[in-house]
């Protein structure tokens, strides 16, 4: 177990934010089918959508237009993303809500002295906004968006520069998130990581491969004691 001036592992917990601090999914559907609405396509379902979430916007964009039938690739795919950008500002909050205990548990891991980011391929700005929207900037001591010049989820980069802002080794921090990209970017950072129930993703929470699932993420405080550390 690591241990740093009294305090136990993990020293950091790094989080994922659509999914599994948010349900934005009703907000990005409404993004999703207004672009597709300019291009006569669409709508999809809520579904179909929290099926194309968790690698950036520019791969919701080629996700969604190939689920229409009109696949988009090069610089066609670069002109509707900057245009899905410009529509997506306008739906960060109207439907969005707090997944359950998200914001006490960041206020009593805070007041634990666990240092804590966020990690996220959603754009730094679209982050912020949502983060302040719901008051979790007093517990957080970095940001890091996935359009902050690193690769994106499922590569480690982004859980790196939040680490590397925080001052903390991988070995001495934890991943929650919600999805495969999340499992897969902890992994390669060499980091443990937990999933939630009830996110974004195509594969059942259990088969994602996760050091330990979560029902809400009211549990993760008592989970600590169960992991105690990095894989392996």
């Amino acid at each position: 177990m690591s241990q740093v001036a009294g305090r136990r592992w993990p020293l950091a917990v790094l989080f994922d934010l659509d999914g599994t601090l948010i349900d934005s999914a009703p907000d990005i559907r409404g993004a999703v089918n207004e672009l597709l609405e300019r291009h006569a396509l669409g709508p999809l379902s809520l579904d179909a959508v929290k099926s194309m979430i968790g690698q950036g916007v520019k791969v919701l964009v080629e996700r969604a237009f190939r689920a229409c039938g009109r696949p988009l690739e090069g610089e066609a795919l670069e002109n509707v993303h900057l245009e899905m950008l410009d529509i997506y500002g306008n739906h960060l909050t109207r439907q969005t809500v707090l997944m359950p205990a998200a914001l006490e548990t960041l206020e009593a891991l805070h007041g634990e002295g666990v240092r804590l980011a966020v990690a996220t391929n959603k754009p730094q700005r679209a982050a912020e906004a949502v983060l302040d929207h719901f008051g979790f900037f007093p517990y957080l001591g970095s940001v890091v968006g996935g359009d902050a010049g690193v690769a994106k989820k499922p590569a480690p980069d982004i859980l790196l520069a939040a680490l590397d802002r925080l001052g903390v080794g991988p070995a001495d921090a934890l991943m929650v998130g919600d999805s495969h990209s999340d499992v897969a970017s902890a992994r390669a950072a060499g980091m443990t990581v937990v999933v939630v129930r009830g996110g974004y993703t195509a594969v059942p929470a259990d088969e994602l491969g996760a050091d330990r699932v979560l029902e809400t993420l009211g549990q993760l405080p008592e989970a600590f004691e169960t992991l105690r550390g990095p894989p392996g």
